[in-house]
């Protein structure tokens, strides 16, 4: 009821304006265009891609002289470089409503090889199913499965995606691994139960857009059940959500309009282990941050925390699954399930021809900054280039200066070693859209 008043409160500030269809991923993914909408319009994207590291093995600890788990190539972890169709996604949307254009859908589903349809279940996913329905002035209700509100890397679609890999804070502390215990128990490893979250939810959401002469507002509100996709809920508990942007529009329109971008979302909600580890916890997550694109210049900000249920990798940064050397423990997936982590990344993009794209990104990534012991500190620094062959097809290549570190131990403690072991990683894609 909390989120339901704040929401009136919001649509009240602004008036009931007209609502717009633009480069606002609320709008993109939950609308279509008034009085343009096709029944059904059919698309997708594929993303074939190679990915190569120097596979570094572990250099201290149980399972050292073994392959490191961040030296692996998704989703798989076995190989330390190769090919893979890491996305093919199908779908279909529109109003499909002939006599009533007030309600319209968005399917897509997943048939690539990556942590939603390795997550078991079948190689074919269905990552959103949802109807939007128009009929409240200011006050758009959208219900299914789709994306929540929530950090730029993770609402904005993916096939305009600057770069081939997330930030490390939005890989780890963002993209949700689901698990029935925090890894604890060293004969009985812990695996994921299930597909990655992919930045989606089930549930419902009241949001909307208005214009305000240059300026675009949208806010959001989502009830889900904290679950990821392609299931129900597990414990009762429900994760709320909120979003809010303000966009200066300069000129265009679509995914890659130029305008200044300002936004901050939440989420919060429990999540419940039943292995080791059993309990209830919190897990709650915000941000902030800024976009830009104007002319030949393209830059992005974004600011994140967290508190609880925090993923934390490996044990000994094994593969999991692998024995240690001495034959006495299976390494497994971790969770912190108290820790707390923090991170931010800044990019920027310049335009050196019509068809070439420069790009640079550094992002940090403080992990279980409440646990000194578990302390991890990752820095990442990317450089890129696409070259557009047209609007619907492009090459992307980056190189990734990688760092890690356990800050609260000596320099020739074992964390220190392994983390020194964490190799650059050179990824190149093509992306093609119809």
């Amino acid at each position: 009821m909390k989120f339901s008043k704040i929401a009136l409160a919001a649509v009240a500030a602004l008036g009931l304006g007209t609502s717009v269809q633009a480069a606002n991923w609320l709008a993109l993914q939950g609308t279509e265009p008034d009085n343009a909408a096709e029944r059904a319009k059919l698309w997708g994207f594929i993303q074939p891609e190679y990915q190569v590291t120097d596979d570094t093995p572990i250099q201290a600890g149980p399972w050292a002289g073994q392959r490191a788990l961040f030296n692996q190539q998704r989703p798989d972890l076995r190989s330390t470089g190769g090919f893979n169709i890491l996305r093919a996604r199908f779908g279909v949307r529109g109003q499909g409503f002939p006599l009533d254009s007030g309600v319209n859908y968005f399917l897509l589903v997943e048939t690539g090889n990556n942590g939603i349809t390795r997550g078991g279940g079948g190689n074919l996913k269905v990552t959103d199913a949802s109807l939007t329905l128009n009929y409240i002035p200011g006050a758009r209700i959208r219900v299914g499965q789709f994306k929540y509100p929530g950090a730029e890397e993770g609402l904005q679609a993916i096939h305009v995606f600057d770069y081939i890999n997330f930030t490390t804070v939005t890989n780890q502390m963002l993209l949700e691994r689901f698990f029935d215990g925090d890894g604890s128990d060293p004969q009985n490893p812990n695996r994921p139960n299930g597909p990655v979250g992919a930045f989606r939810d089930i549930g419902v959401q009241v949001f909307d857009i208005f214009k305000r002469g240059d300026w675009e507002h949208s806010y959001a509100f989502m009830v889900g059940n904290g679950n990821g996709i392609t299931r129900g809920d597990n414990d009762d508990n429900k994760d709320f959500y909120a979003y809010w942007s303000s966009e200066r529009i300069y000129a265009g329109k679509g995914a890659r309009r130029q305008e200044l971008k300002l936004f901050a979302w939440l989420q919060s909600g429990k999540r419940t282990l039943t292995a080791a580890g059993a309990g209830e916890y919190d897990r709650d997550r915000w941000g902030l941050g800024a976009t830009y694109r104007k002319g030949k210049w393209r830059g992005a900000f974004e600011y994140m925390a967290g508190d609880g249920m925090i993923f934390a990798g490996s044990d000994g940064a094994a593969v999991p699954g692998s024995l240690n050397n001495a034959g006495t423990a299976v390494a497994s997936f971790n969770m912190l399930p108290t820790a707390k982590a923090d991170g931010w990344y800044a990019h920027v993009g310049y335009m050196a021809t019509k068809k070439l794209e420069l790009d640079a990104r550094y992002d940090t990534y403080n992990r279980a900054t409440n646990i000194a012991a578990a302390e991890r500190k990752f820095d990442t620094f990317t450089l890129g280039a696409q070259y557009f062959f047209n609007k619907k097809a492009r090459f992307l290549l980056n190189y990734e200066f990688r760092d890690a570190e356990a800050p609260n131990a000596p320099a020739t403690a074992g964390p220190n070693k392994i983390l020194g072991g964490m190799d650059d990683r050179l990824s190149a894609q093509f992306l093609i859209i119809f």
